[in-house]
């Protein structure tokens, strides 16, 4: 903060115009976004909007919902989910952001919630804040013409269409009522549900596979580009939602996709970066990954409480000494086996700091590419070796859902 700037002045918002004008200014800071109803409503949690004032003008703001993450094991851990974090182009540089999430972070650990996570729209900004990118996404991109399925992938159950009316309701209880439960999956509150609805109004189709009231995934599409499509040589739908939950949910619903002749290219936005999609397809060369993008970008804030929660595979014991500037409380030494996990005070086998720890906590990097990257400093031979025998999961988190 220069010296001469006003102090920036950090509170909770209560009222609904301080709520609408902190959604005012993240979409100014994000340029792109499309116009809400001047009357929306529920598009927050009370008590989770952070503002910023300088020179008592409102300028920045910071929201997070409750929520719950999995981690390695089918555990789900208290965890806040950060959103809408935004300043007026006319104010950066002045620590508005630095003020925002650092007060955030506090707040997050009072309520108690272990960890927290986000998606960055830039990524040199969060890991100086103690985060790390978790998890990964690949979008992928389908020849229909091409992809003939092999005559050993099942054929699913029934799937149906879900009118308009209905639509957002059921996906919520449909999410909430099924085991979504893979590593880096987080729940979705209404107020996720909400915007959804907003942005998406009226441009997608929505399917739903299972019998009434025993549904187990559904599928939300839309076409990439409407105009012209009847004579368009190449008609595209876009996959922005896929939750299958058992592997009958994932093949009926891949079946729907594929039975649409008029469709030339199926893009799924978001698919896990493992995904068995071009095994399904007797030519694998139907199926193109076009990106590899981060995903979570998760933040422990109860070192001790996160680590302590997720599963370990069997193997040798290490110490590992953390360093968190932001929340001193959880720098120190944490002792982590297959059956427990403590702190202690012994010398440590591994050093790093809290955002690289993030980064490997849900298993998608490993202790040994970061140490090639120099964020972690092996102190006892084969104690990297050690560390990944501990926290290898064996798949690629994946939330698959974006806020």
């Amino acid at each position: 903060m220069p010296d001469n700037q006003a102090p920036i002045e950090l509170r909770v918002a209560t009222s609904l115009d301080d709520i609408r004008s902190a959604a005012a200014i993240f979409r100014s800071a994000m340029v792109g976004l499309p116009p809400l109803p001047p009357d929306a409503e529920d598009l927050s949690e009370p008590g989770r909007t952070l503002t910023a004032r300088l020179d008592g003008r409102l300028v920045g703001a910071a929201d997070s919902y409750t929520s719950g993450l999995v981690v390695p094991g089918g555990h789900r851990i208290p965890h806040a989910a950060v959103t809408h974090v935004g300043v007026l182009p006319t104010h950066t540089r002045r620590g508005v952001v630095s003020a925002l999430l650092r007060r955030q972070l506090g707040d997050i650990a009072a309520h108690g919630e272990a960890v927290a996570t986000l998606r960055a729209t830039q990524g040199g900004i969060y890991e100086r804040f103690g985060y790390g990118v978790a998890s990964s996404y690949a979008t992928v991109e389908v020849d229909r013409r091409r992809a003939r399925l092999r005559e050993s992938v099942p054929d699913g159950g029934p799937v149906r269409y879900l009118d308009t009316d209905e639509q957002w309701e059921q996906l919520a209880k449909i999410y909430d009522s099924t085991a979504v439960s893979w590593t880096g999956a987080i729940d979705r509150p209404s107020y996720w549900w909400r915007l959804q609805e907003l942005w998406t109004r009226d441009t997608s189709w929505t399917v739903v596979h299972g019998e009434p009231g025993a549904e187990d995934g559904f599928v939300r599409y839309r076409p990439l580009d409407s105009a012209g499509w009847p004579r368009n040589p190449q008609r595209a739908i876009v996959v922005d939602d896929w939750v299958a939950t058992t592997p009958a949910a994932y093949h009926g619903l891949l079946r729907h996709l594929l039975a649409h002749d008029i469709v030339d290219r199926i893009v799924f936005t978001f698919t896990p970066v493992d995904s068995p999609l071009r095994h399904m397809f007797i030519d694998e060369r139907a199926v193109t990954v076009t990106g590899i993008h981060d995903e979570t970008w998760l933040r422990l804030v109860d070192v001790h409480t996160a680590l302590a929660r997720r599963d370990y595979r069997q193997g040798d014991a290490v110490t590992l000494a953390i360093t968190d500037p932001i929340l001193p409380a959880n720098t120190g030494a944490y002792r982590i086996g297959p059956e427990a996990v403590s702190r202690v005070d012994a010398p440590a086998d591994l050093t790093t700091d809290v955002a690289t720890l993030a980064t490997i906590h849900l298993g998608g990097s490993t202790w040994r590419q970061l140490a090639l990257a120099g964020r972690v400093i092996e102190n006892r031979s084969g104690a990297i070796e050690d560390a990944d025998t501990l926290f290898t999961t064996g798949v690629q988190p994946f939330a698959g859902t974006y806020f």
